[in-house]
């Protein structure tokens, strides 16, 4: 009987293991699956917002060249952000916290955000001067659609 029930308790337990392995996988494919605009909208990493307009095959190919190198530069900048922000965080944990150092660290993330958003007002700049004046205004009305989305 001892032998039976050992049998049973480690085929639940293979069971269950491999289903824990088996969801945080899904979970973890589902999620590199997504990244997120400078608008702060999810979007499917393969999906682009100017893929709404109508592109030469020429104009699709050069704007997905340079949206993939801007999305990775994006992220970039975004994750130092955040390790700046859970570095203020920290500083403000202690018992003392230096207010001088996280003084430093606010004025940190504001020149931080403030060169992030001059690299996404170049890049739409840049991506503007491409496109003829029909597209250039259905381009800013969709980053302006995304940004409403946003604040919502």
């Amino acid at each position: 009987m001892r032998n039976s029930t050992l049998k049973f308790a480690l085929a639940a337990s293979l069971i269950l293991n491999i289903s824990v392995i088996a969801a945080a996988g899904y979970m973890y494919f589902k999620q590199s699956d997504y990244w997120v605009s400078p608008f702060g909208a999810k979007m499917k990493k393969n999906r682009f917002l100017f893929e709404e307009l109508s592109l030469s095959p020429d104009q699709l190919k050069t704007m997905k060249e340079r949206a993939i190198d801007f999305r990775a530069e994006i992220d970039r900048r975004r994750k130092e952000i955040a390790g700046k922000r859970l570095l203020m965080l920290n500083l403000m944990r202690a018992d003392v916290p230096d207010r001088r150092a996280i003084d430093t660290a606010i004025s940190d993330i504001n020149r931080m955000q403030e060169d992030m958003q001059r690299v996404v007002a170049m890049h739409i700049l840049d991506e503007k001067e491409t496109l003829d004046k029909d597209q250039q205004k259905k381009f800013l009305d969709l980053i302006e659609n995304a940004m409403a989305k946003e604040d919502r």
